[in-house]
C-alpha cells in the first residue's frame, strides 16, 4: 500500500484571504513590536511632519514604518535593502507591515528624516520597562564600547602627512601643466576638433584629492584654534569618509569609530542612560550619564560602578553631589607589593585613595563585581547576538541617533521577554 502524504498544491487558490495575524504564532515578537508601537508609543513628533503634505501619492503609514524599523533592528537586520527584501520574503515582517512592501529608498529616507525622533523613543520604551517592573535603580553599572564607523581607518591622514601630500600633489599637477604648455602646438594639430587642453582623469582625481586634503587640514587647524593651540599636532588625524569619527584603541587593536556609552540597571539589564561621542576617553561621559539617569526616570540610582577609565577626583565628587554611592576601580596594583600600594596611594587624590581602600576592604564581596555582570553582557548581545558591529550612518549627530535606536531595541527585547514570561 502506497504511503499517503498531505496535499501540496501551490496553484490552489484560497477561498478567503489569510490574515497577517495568522502568519506567525500569537506570541511572536512581530505582534509584540507592532502592537507596542501602535498602542503605547507617542509618535506625534513623527506624524506632525506629514500634516501639510497633501500633494503626491499617499506615503506609507509612519506608524507602520516605525514598527518595521524597530522590528528589523530586533532581528539584526539594519540595511535598508535587507529590510526591503525581508518585507517581500519573510512572513514575520509581513505580519508587521500588513504586507506593505516599501522599497529600500523609502526605508532609508524615512530613517534619515526621522532619526532624531526615532532616537527619542528610547525614553518612552525605558518608561515602559520601568512600568513593567524591570528597573530598580538600586545599582547601575556604566561602561563604554568602541564601535566601528562607516569609514576605513586607512582613509584617515595625519596633519603632518596632509601638508606633505598636498605639496607633492601640487608639484605633480604643476609638472603636468608645464609639459602640456610645452606641447600645445603639437596637440593643436593632433586635436583639430578639440581644444587639446582637456584634463586627463588622473589629473582631475589629484586635484579633487588636493581639495579634500586642504579641507581636512583647514578643519584640523580650526579645531586647534578652538582649543587655544597655535597649530594642530602633527599626528592629529582626520578621516576623509567620516570626518567626525576618530581612531580609537579597542582591545589590542585600533579602529576608526566612536565611543558608545551605556548605563545598565542591575535588575534586568535595562539600559537606563546612553550616549555616544568621538572622544576615546570614558571619564568625560560619567557626569552627563548620571544626569541623564535622573532626567529619564525622575530619580537617581543609589549605586554606580565603573572601571578605572572613569576614575578621577572630579567624577567621584560628582557622584557624591548626586548622592550616588560609587564603586569605581582606581587602576591595577601588583599583588603583594605593599610598598608600591602605599606609594601609589600618596600620589592619588583623597577621594580616589578612599575609593581604593573601600574596594580593597570588601574584596570579592564588593559591589564592584556587578560591573562585569551588567554592561559587558549587554554589549555582547548587541554586537554578537544582533550583529551590530558597525554604524551605517556617518557624522556624529547621525551616529548618536543610530546608537539611541540600538539601545531602544535592546530594551524593547527585554520588555518582550518579560511580557512572554508574565
Amino acid at each position: 500500500m502506497a504511503k499517503t502524504f498531505r496535499e501540496w498544491n501551490v496553484e490552489q487558490a484560497w477561498l478567503l484571504p489569510p490574515s497577517v495575524l495568522d502568519f506567525v504564532p500569537a506570541d511572536h515578537l512581530a505582534h509584540f513590536v507592532r502592537d507596542t508601537v501602535r498602542e503605547q508609543l507617542d509618535l506625534t513628533q513623527i506624524l506632525s511632519g506629514y500634516e501639510q503634505e497633501e500633494r503626491g501619492y499617499p506615503p506609507y503609514h509612519p506608524v507602520m514604518m516605525v514598527a518595521l524599523l524597530l522590528y528589523a533592528y530586533c532581528q539584526g537586520v539594519y540595511s535598508s535593502r535587507r529590510i526591503a527584501r525581508a518585507c517581500e520574503e519573510r512572513v514575520d515582517f509581513m505580519a508587521v507591515t500588513g504586507m506593505n512592501r516599501p522599497d529600500f529608498r523609502t526605508i532609508s529616507d524615512f530613517r534619515k528624516r526621522h532619526l532624531q525622533a526615532l532616537g527619542d523613543l528610547f525614553v518612552q520604551v525605558l518608561k515602559l520597562c520601568r512600568g513593567a517592573g524591570l528597573v530598580s535603580l538600586g545599582h547601575v553599572a556604566l561602561d563604554g564600547t568602541k564601535i566601528k564607523a562607516n569609514a576605513s581607518k586607512h582613509k584617515a591622514m595625519s596633519y603632518g602627512r596632509m601638508n606633505e601630500a598636498e605639496r607633492r600633489l601640487r608639484q605633480e599637477v604643476r609638472g603636468w601643466f608645464e609639459k602640456a604648455a610645452a606641447a600645445d602646438a603639437a596637440e593643436d594639430r593632433e586635436h583639430a576638433d578639440r581644444q587639446g587642453d582637456e584634463l586627463p582623469d588622473w589629473v582631475a582625481d589629484k586635484q579633487r584629492r588636493i581639495e579634500k586634503i586642504r579641507e581636512a587640514r583647514v578643519a584640523l587647524e580650526a579645531e586647534a584654534q578652538a582649543q587655544d593651540r597655535a597649530a594642530p599636532k602633527p599626528k592629529a588625524q582626520r578621516n576623509f569618509t567620516d570626518a567626525d569619527s576618530h581612531i580609537m584603541k579597542s582591545g589590542a587593536n585600533y579602529l576608526q569609530g566612536y565611543n558608545a556609552q551605556a548605563a545598565v540597571d542591575e535588575k534586568a539589564q535595562i539600559i537606563v542612560a546612553q550616549s555616544l561621542s568621538n572622544n576615546a576617553a570614558d571619564a568625560p561621559a560619567l557626569e552627563p550619564m548620571v544626569r541623564q539617569i535622573k532626567t529619564n526616570l525622575g530619580r537617581q540610582a543609589r549605586e554606580l560602578s565603573a572601571d578605572a577609565g572613569y576614575s578621577s577626583e572630579g567624577n567621584l565628587a560628582v557622584l557624591v553631589r548626586h548622592k550616588v554611592r560609587p564603586y569605581i576601580a582606581t587602576g591595577r596594583q601588583r599583588h603583594g607589593d605593599k610598598s608600591a600600594t602605599s606609594r601609589s596611594n600618596r600620589q592619588l587624590g583623597p577621594r580616589v585613595s578612599a575609593m581604593r581602600a573601600r574596594l580593597a576592604r570588601a574584596g570579592r564581596r564588593s559591589r564592584y563585581r556587578l560591573r562585569k555582570q551588567l554592561p559587558e553582557p549587554v554589549f555582547g548581545q548587541i554586537k554578537q547576538a544582533r550583529s551590530f558591529r558597525q554604524f551605517l550612518l556617518r557624522g556624529l549627530q547621525s551616529v548618536q541617533g543610530e546608537w539611541s535606536l540600538i539601545c531602544t531595541v535592546h530594551n524593547l527585547l527585554k520588555l518582550a521577554k518579560a511580557k512572554r514570561r508574565g
